[in-house]
């Protein structure tokens, strides 16, 4: 059972996401126990706030009770917590929803289920979540196969600075798939991933600046 909670708490990136403290006075003051380590005044802020369907506090409640902060580990709870968060609509507890169907961690391993949360957290503008679903609908994985959506996806998280989704994006692009062939906008997401360090995507870049005579 400390394997599986350890398990989960590294989706949920096994940390307390920080709360805004006049949204909620009782998740206020719930952080500001987390902060100085009383976890178990924490967890009680948090349920309070949990209660009255605040999704914040859902996940954070859910955070602790994997981890076993504050009370012992309670990775099932958690997980309902979980789903109450991802329900109210915070992208954080979507996402990690999302990646315990993906992988199959303390639920039934679903494609399609994984797809549902990670597209709504992806309209939410949660960057690893729209290379996620753009990834699913690249390989026909819980979705159709869809490489106009997929482009689509993976253009987006380029934009928000994802590496790797700035060179997909203008493979697909030089390529045509999903998209109109355009060598400039090619690229331009070479040049961009280039920029964070890619090398391969450097080499694009010049290739694709030949083509375009802008060497």
């Amino acid at each position: 059972m400390r394997a599986l909670a350890l398990l989960i708490a590294s989706v949920l990136y096994a940390s307390v996401a920080n709360a805004k403290p006049a949204e909620d006075a009782d998740v206020a003051s719930a952080w500001a126990a987390y902060e100085a380590r009383d976890y178990k005044r924490a967890l009680r802020g948090y349920r309070k706030a949990a209660a009255r369907n605040h999704p914040l506090a859902q996940f954070n409640l859910a955070v602790m009770l994997v981890e076993g902060k504050g009370a012992p580990a309670d990775a099932r709870e958690g997980l309902e917590w979980l789903r109450k968060s991802a329900t109210g609509g915070l992208a954080r507890a979507q996402y990690s929803l999302a990646l315990m169907y993906d992988r199959g961690e303390h639920v039934t391993k679903s494609p399609s289920e994984a797809t549902t949360w990670f597209l709504k957290a992806a309209e939410q503008g949660w960057r690893d979540a729209q290379v996620s679903v753009a990834t699913q609908y690249f390989l026909g994985r819980g979705a159709p196969k869809d490489l106009r959506a997929a482009a689509m996806w993976y253009e987006r998280a380029a934009e928000q600075g994802d590496e790797a989704a700035c060179y997909i994006v203008a493979s697909m692009y030089e390529n045509g798939d999903g998209v109109a062939r355009d060598f400039e906008r090619a690229w331009y997401w070479y040049a961009q991933a280039a920029a964070r360090g890619d090398r391969a995507a450097d080499i694009k870049a010049r290739e694709v600046a030949a083509k375009l005579g802008k060497s």
